[in-house]
């Protein structure tokens, strides 16, 4: 019981109180990720939005550098009852906090691929199958599947009268204007994406 006391008096006192509530924080939102009540990028500005830093999500970066802190000036509290010094290791938990949470920041950039963001420009090149009764200049629809294997219902246009439903196309241009795909007829046996046979 003695060790737990030393503990939470080192936890409750300057510098180490400044992160302790951080850390219950950090705490209490990374037992919310782990039964399912909120989301780990939850702070990086929604979909689409590039909030965090080379590939991990801001809160992570956040926690990583509240428990440095804390840590840091946990040692701090413990080690000493200067105040100057008990000050002199906020400052250096604050550093360490910054260094550490930098070097991971350089680590993920090295370690972790980039996130490839999905394009409607990956669909290009690939053979689709009709899905409407024809498709025209001005109407049709195609099903296309992507290198995750998902597939989807994609609009297409095109000069040929001969394509119609269950037809093979390949998509060999995007119109960003029109949001549409243009197609032309393609064998599916020579399809390089298409099932092995």
């Amino acid at each position: 019981m003695g060790d737990f006391g030393a503990f939470a008096r080192a936890a409750l006192a300057f510098p180490a109180v400044l992160f302790s509530f951080a850390l219950l924080v950090v705490a209490a939102y990374w037992l919310l990720v782990l039964i399912g009540g909120a989301g780990v990028d939850i702070l990086d500005g929604g979909e689409g939005v590039d909030g965090g830093t080379a590939g991990l999500p801001v809160t992570v970066t956040l926690s990583l550098g509240v428990l440095i802190a804390w840590a840091v000036s946990l040692a701090g509290a413990a080690l000493t009852e200067s105040m100057p010094l008990r000050a002199a290791a906020l400052v250096l938990a604050l550093f360490a906090a910054w260094a550490g949470t930098r070097v991971a920041v350089r680590l993920a950039r090295r370690l972790l691929p980039p996130e490839r963001v999905a394009s409607r420009d990956d669909f290009v090149g690939r053979v689709c199958v009709i899905r409407t009764g024809r498709v025209s200049s001005d109407f049709g629809q195609a099903e296309v599947r992507a290198d995750d294997g998902s597939t989807a219902i994609v609009q297409v246009r095109t000069q040929d009268p001969g394509l119609t439903a269950g037809s093979s196309a390949l998509i060999f241009d995007y119109d960003a204007d029109g949001e549409f795909f243009r197609v032309a007829p393609f064998d599916a046996a020579l399809d390089p994406y298409g099932p092995a046979v």
